[in-house]
């Protein structure tokens, strides 16, 4: 893959950083880009719902941040304290990754964080976008006047 240096738009565009740092974020080359895999779904007109695979994940160990539009899922293990020293596990095959991951989503203007729930191995983040009435479209209604129009008289001076 190519890589693209986004230094002279930096330096020849203001007002423009948002843009320039969407482009970097999308032409970067991630590593670990498809784990834990996710869905995002519509489930409406204004909701919607991030779904994450985080199988051997606990509530503890997931953090989710949200810094202007961006939302950022951070999951690490942390180590069992069980005040005695247990012996590790001697696995035949692991196929639960179970390693520490970061995944950042870039949200659109008036989106919002509901909430986020663990269950059967998935996080589900919800999403809601509220537009404000001031921005929302409105149709305008259009009078008609019955009554002749008025003229204004100059006066003589």
């Amino acid at each position: 893959m190519r890589a693209f240096d986004f230094a002279p738009l930096y330096r020849s565009t203001i007002g423009f950083d948002r843009l320039v740092n969407l482009l970097d974020s999308a032409s970067g080359n991630d590593q670990d880009a498809g784990y834990p895999p996710y869905n995002i779904e519509r489930l409406g007109e204004t909701d919607y719902r991030i779904s994450m695979a985080v199988a051997g994940f606990s509530q503890a160990d997931i953090s989710i941040d949200v810094q202007d539009t961006r939302l950022i899922v951070k999951a690490e293990k942390k180590p069992e304290a069980n005040g005695t020293a247990a012996k590790p596990a001697a696995y035949l095959h692991r196929g639960i990754a179970e390693r520490a991951f970061e995944r950042r989503f870039q949200l659109a203007d008036h989106v919002e964080v509901k909430g986020a729930s663990l269950s059967h191995g998935l996080l589900h983040i919800d999403l809601v976008r509220n537009v404000p009435e001031r921005l929302k479209p409105r149709q305008i209604a259009i009078t008609t006047s019955t009554e002749p129009s008025k003229q204004i008289e100059a006066r003589a001076a």
